[in-house]
């Protein structure tokens, strides 16, 4: 997995802290980003966090760049409504010898794991001859309606893929480009990085919480699960770790 922060809203913790001050004070547009310098901006940063306002945290976003997690992993992510998303494409990119991701408990019992990849060099090979017997069927067909070889044949491909897809397992890996408003992705923060999510999209959120925290310290100071900065919603199904997960999450955001 490799996950990098590859743009962001320049001056993100002043840009918040100057649609805050438009709310609560005479400023206008000429004057907005006066005084606003490290100190006062953290003030108004801490002023919105302790009155629950949330609505100025929406003026910056954070592009990340994501690589080497698998199509289980892509489809818990874009569940998250109030983003962007560009991921490759199974259809124009051809997956022959598709990479794959071992889940930890998969690879760390030795049946477990010859099993595991006996099915994906399967899933390979289903895919393989799929898509040769698809091409060859295909381009009979854009043949026949008068294409040339080379745009028969590179037609034929694509339109292929995209039915020798479907055999493809949740573990092939993908790539994927996010973009979140730091509300939105503080949020994602809140449910991902908790310990009770699954293990490997949480891995994703806590690099991804990790790199924000470079880029925004201020903003991202008691971003987290929800026992970083109060109690556990959970109820029952808590893990009871929360001091653990406080002297984790304090020491990741350091880094």
């Amino acid at each position: 997995m490799k996950v990098e922060l590859i743009a962001h809203t320049p001056e993100p913790e002043k840009y918040i802290a100057a649609a805050a001050k438009l709310c609560y004070s005479n400023a206008d547009v000429d004057t907005l980003l006066d005084g606003l310098d490290e100190a006062k901006t953290a003030s108004f940063l801490e002023m919105l966090t302790s009155i629950g306002h949330e609505s100025p945290v929406e003026h910056v976003s954070f592009t990340f760049a994501v690589e080497g997690i698998s199509r289980a992993c892509s489809h818990q992510l874009v569940r998250h409504r109030i983003a962007s998303y560009s991921q490759q494409s199974q259809r124009y990119v051809s997956m022959e010898n598709f990479p794959y991701v071992t889940p930890p408990e998969i690879a760390s019992l030795p049946e477990a794991n010859a099993l595991f990849e006996e099915e994906m060099k399967r899933c390979a090979d289903a895919y393989d001859k799929l898509a040769a017997l698809l091409t060859e069927k295909h381009c009979k067909t854009f043949l026949a309606e008068g294409l040339d070889e080379k745009t028969a044949r590179q037609r034929a491909v694509k339109k292929a893929n995209e039915d020798a897809r479907f055999v493809l397992p949740n573990a092939c890996e993908t790539k994927i480009i996010v973009t979140m408003n730091a509300r939105t992705l503080m949020h994602f923060f809140r449910l991902r990085c908790c310990n009770r999510a699954q293990w490997e999209i949480r891995e994703v959120a806590c690099e991804m919480l990790r790199l924000a925290c470079k880029a925004a310290p201020a903003l991202f100071k008691n971003a987290g699960p929800a026992c970083v900065c109060g109690a556990c919603p959970e109820g029952k199904m808590s893990c009871g770790k929360a001091a653990e997960m406080r002297e984790m999450f304090a020491k990741l955001k350091s880094e």
